[in-house]
């Protein structure tokens, strides 16, 4: 996540974490042969944390990039002694509260400062991952200007606590005794104040010892010793391990010199043995017949899904006014078959045009699937907009034809292929959250063709779900089964209103996940601000004047005053894993869950998957479920998708899907299992009865 903009030269960003500030420290000037130092200062909300220089079992250490010019050279990041943050039976280093990272900065003589300015101008890019329970990359970039010819020793204070927070160095050097499964550590030279006292342990190596592990120590008179697990993943083998040694804010440094023969490293954590395995089975050549039959299975497969797809939540609003509008002209054999193609080329139009934008901003390096532009809350907001609209329409609030010009208010009976094509397009856009049956292995394959054959997988998901219409209009035996044209159609025409509104209602929802409260409440008050303009263009003469300024002005303000809150990205995990049973995804998480034995039920969702709410409140519900789940010691990840998160998306590029749901069962040395999107009860159970 990109921090909030700020002027164009800055030295503080702000998050909904964190606030960062680059300082200055030099009060002897900038001259050459002198140290300045500049640091970052990271302020946390509560309960947040950034990392240390070894993370520990996750996470990642803040990084820098310094633009300097030139004869100016960085040192490395003076580390402050850290905490420990125990996470079940994992730990990781780092810090909260309010942290000064600096870094040295030595001016050589090759330093020429301006005639002019005199300034000392540095650029810092600075990296870091914010994690609560859910963690959070964040990046800023910051500029500062030193007075090249004066002090600057505005920040001493902050600095002075910093470089009383380093660890300090230790006369006597360390030893780190290599015995079978552990480490046996000795360490000479500590103060009075630490002897005899329990010390915190922190090796600047990571992915060495058992970081969540307890360190077992004893004092040999002046010299400290503990022993220490090796991990079962490790994977250095250092011939000298610098230590830090804590005790309240105090710390103490040495490099421990490494005796003995390292065990075996173990293989470098990636993705799950069973994963891996069944990856490498799907990267085999393959001979081309299997090839094009797995894409001719793909073009099937896109066929019937977008055929499902008409029984989905999301596509019944337009199914139904579709069909209102075939029953309007049931005698017209010649206008149902041109309606039906015109909307079927709105359709596959649409979702051609979808596909070619995901593969392209894939092909450009973007981490994107299906339903990605969801996962934008402009768009979702935008969504909800169109269909107020078009349910105050169909309510008989206003007629589009009362608010345009004469030759656009006909347009319609003109030109009804346009409107039956513009009705095509407007299915997709309601369909886009919906996955059916069939379609998530076949768009997962479609993204791995070329874009020829892409496109022509997108294609067949449109002509799919086009067949209804089509067959309505061109096969008389259906066309029969149409109900006649009546006063029906009016009453119809008002109820159809309603599943309008709950889509909204819905997607008021979605916002909320993706916003919070502020984003979702300021959305409603636009969309009932709206909904007054529009009814204020209903009014006639003085009346329309009047309220019809008043509403555009309120409206106007509101959006001027409450719109951010919309696009404002919420502080809280999108859609927390409810219940606590369900843990949140992140990289590295089930692996670490399989290397305790436990097998891992993986729910890939967004709060604006129509179907994987349905799934979650059902089957994923479901007592029987839930029990057998637990009788077998399965734990449940929730990867939750609402907003655009990279990782996840590689993990469903990894399973050969490019959108949710994705329900997966994982197990230790077995290839994952992959269930259906629609899941059942029995689907659930009966896979994980063999566990």
């Amino acid at each position: 996540m990109r921090a909030e903009a700020q002027p164009l030269l800055r030295s503080v960003v702000t998050t909904e974490r964190a606030r960062a500030e680059l300082l200055a420290h030099a009060p002897e000037g900038v001259e050459p042969g002198k140290t300045l130092w500049v640091g970052l200062q990271l302020a946390h909300q509560p309960d947040w944390h950034t990392y240390w220089k070894n993370s520990g079992d996750s996470g990642l250490p803040t990084q820098f990039t310094w633009t300097l010019p030139p004869g100016v050279e960085a040192g490395e990041i003076a580390w402050p002694i850290p905490k420990k943050y125990p996470i079940g039976n994992l730990a990781n280093y780092g810090y909260s509260g309010t942290v000064l990272l600096p870094v040295p900065l030595t001016v050589t003589p090759r330093f020429k400062p301006s005639l002019l300015g005199g300034d000392l101008e540095i650029k810092l890019k600075a990296q870091w991952l914010i994690c609560r329970k859910e963690c959070v990359p964040e990046e800023g970039e910051f500029a500062l200007k030193i007075p090249a010819r004066s002090s600057t020793a505005l920040h001493t204070d902050v600095f002075n606590a910093s470089f009383q927070a380093q660890p300090r160095p230790l006369a006597g050097a360390g030893t780190v005794r290599i015995d079978g499964s552990t480490l046996k550590v000795s360490v000479p030279g500590l103060p009075a104040e630490a002897r005899g006292k329990v010390l915190g342990f922190f090796p600047e190596t990571k992915e060495v010892i058992e970081t969540a592990a307890p360190v077992t120590q004893s004092w040999d008179g002046k010299v400290w010793n503990a022993v220490v697990p090796l991990s079962l993943q490790r994977s250095q083998s250092p011939t000298l391990m610098p230590l830090v040694l804590t005790l309240g804010d105090k710390g103490w440094r040495t490099e421990a010199q490494v005796v003995g023969q390292w065990p075996q490293v173990a293989a470098v954590a990636g993705v799950s043995p069973a994963l891996e395995e069944a990856l490498r089975r799907n990267s085999l050549n393959q001979p081309a017949s299997a090839v094009s039959l797995t894409f001719a299975a793909a073009l099937l497969g896109a066929l019937l899904g977008g055929l499902i797809l008409n029984l989905m939540p999301c596509v019944f609003p337009v199914l139904a006014i579709k069909v209102m509008g075939f029953a309007r002209h049931a005698d017209d054999r010649r206008g149902h078959r041109v309606s039906g193609l015109a909307f079927s080329a709105g359709v596959v139009v649409s979702f051609v045009l979808l596909g070619a934008i995901l593969v392209g901003l894939r092909a450009a390096g973007q981490q994107l699937g299906w339903g990605f532009q969801l996962q934008s809350p402009l768009v979702v907001a935008t969504l909800a907009a169109l269909f107020t609209v078009i349910g105050l329409n169909l309510a008989g609030l206003f007629e589009f034809s009362a608010f345009l010009p004469n030759k656009l208010a006909t347009l319609e009976s003109r030109h009804p292929v346009a409107n039956s094509f513009l009705s095509g397009v407007l299915a997709v856009v309601i369909a886009s959250p919906c996955t059916a049956p069939f379609m998530g292995a076949s768009l997962g394959l479609a993204v791995t063709l070329p874009a020829p054959q892409a496109l022509l997988v997108f294609a067949a998901l449109g002509l799919g779900m086009t067949l209804p219409y089509l067959a309505a209009g061109w096969i008389p035996g259906v066309a029969k089964l149409l109900p006649r044209p009546g006063p029906w159609m009016a009453t119809l025409r008002q109820f159809l209103a309603f599943p309008m509104f709950v889509t909204v209602t819905w997607l008021l929802w979605v916002l909320g996940q993706q916003s919070g409260i502020d984003g979702a409440a300021s959305l409603l008050v636009l969309l009932v601000a709206m909904s007054m303009v529009i009814w204020s263009l209903t009014l006639i003469e003085r009346s329309r004047g009047i309220f019809g300024g008043i509403s555009f002005v309120v409206l106007a303000l509101l959006m001027w005053h409450a719109g951010q809150n919309i696009t404002a990205v919420d502080a809280r995990p999108a859609a927390a894993a409810s219940g606590g049973s369900w843990q949140a995804w992140e990289p590295g998480r089930v692996e670490q869950i399989l290397a305790t034995g436990r097998p891992v039920f993986v729910d890939f969702t967004a709060a604006w998957c129509v179907t994987c709410q349905y799934n979650k409140k059902t089957t994923l519900a479901n007592p029987a479920v839930l029990a057998d789940l637990a009788a077998k010691n399965v734990a449940l990840v929730r990867a939750d998708w609402t907003r655009r998160d990279p990782a996840i998306t590689a993990a469903l590029d990894q399973l050969g899907r490019t959108g949710v749901p994705l329900y997966v069962l994982y197990q230790n040395d077995r290839p994952p299992v992959v269930l259906s999107e629609i899941l059942s009860v029995d689907e659930v159970r009966a896979a994980v009865a063999p566990l």
